[in-house]
């Protein structure tokens, strides 16, 4: 069974779209979301700096068109056994599911992007990853700090989110066993309380949304637990942002459902180095440039589902 993943925020770099846009009809729909957004993915995703795509705004909108372009360059998906996204790569997820249509998911993605970079301007906020440590242990001291476990990813790696204050006070008094508290690059303290504001704007945009339900099983970031209804799918990405990522519930979840083989969409790499620690003996391949399609093509082709 081949579950098909789409990464979050942080996994984007300067220029990673060019060779994408190189396949047929890729460069004329990417141009065609682009207008329906107001927000030019062609130039964010092959001329733009590393500061400019950092922008939360910017950078959602772009993962979910790099994933969404590069699953259709993958072919028919019919046969994955399940689909899942690490943060706005839910969203990504919902479209592999049939949940949402594509320029729907981006203008809900660009709601999505402009509300958090907006509420992560009303107060200094961040994130720091724990490097090593035993999770019971870290969680705990995070939250004696004030700080929020808000990426649970497995595999021994959580990312602490909170104020500026919050994490200066985590830097000078790290967890027992954790060998390093590395500042992440990121706008603000995402799936936090600090959220709050965005909630409430994705809320209102969810409402106009056309939505059906999953024809793939869909595992959800908030507990780890398929979602049967398309509504219920669209209440947790508003919800989410402002709540815990628990991909290591997801990858639970995953081996529950008989997971053998992973394939990352665009741009590809984070969740498979999770999975190749957390789930030996899965297969994966994480879909970087257009060069990687035919072995995605193949592993897909050898553990589709029936």
């Amino acid at each position: 069974m081949l579950v098909l993943v789409a990464p979050g925020q942080g996994a984007q770099t300067p220029g990673f779209l060019t060779p994408w846009l190189d396949l047929p009809g890729a460069a004329d729909r990417v141009a065609a979301w682009s207008d329906a957004i107001g927000l030019d993915l062609v130039h964010y995703g092959t001329k733009a700096d590393a500061d400019a795509i950092r922008d939360t705004a910017v950078a959602q909108p772009l993962l979910v068109a790099a994933g969404l372009l590069s699953a259709s360059a993958l072919g028919d998906i019919s046969g994955v056994g399940a689909v899942a996204g690490h943060s706005v790569g839910e969203i990504t997820a919902a479209v592999f599911a049939g949940v949402l249509a594509d320029e729907a998911a981006l203008r809900f993605v660009r709601t999505r992007g402009l509300g958090m970079a907006e509420a992560a301007a009303v107060t200094e906020t961040g994130m720091s990853a724990l490097l090593g440590g035993d999770p019971e242990v870290s969680v705990a001291h995070l939250e004696k700090l004030g700080l929020t476990p808000a990426n649970v990813n497995g595999a021994g790696q959580i990312v602490a989110a909170g104020t500026a204050e919050q994490l200066a006070a985590l830097d000078a008094d790290k967890p027992e066993g954790v060998r390093r508290v590395v500042p992440l690059k990121v706008a603000g303290a995402f799936h936090t309380e600090h959220m709050a504001p965005a909630v409430a704007e994705l809320g209102k945009a969810a409402q106009d949304l056309a939505v059906s339900d999953p024809s793939l099983t869909y595992v959800s970031n908030a507990d780890g637990k398929t979602v049967a209804a398309g509504s219920e799918v669209v209440s947790r990405l508003v919800s989410q942002v402002s709540n815990p990522v628990r991909w290591d519930l997801c990858m639970e979840t995953f081996q529950t459902l008989g997971a053998t083989a992973m394939i990352e969409v665009c741009p590809g790499g984070t969740l498979v180095g999770l999975a190749k620690r957390a789930l030996p003996g899965v297969k994966t391949l994480a879909l970087k440039t257009p060069d990687d399609l035919d072995a995605a093509r193949a592993l897909l082709a050898e553990h589709a589902s029936a």
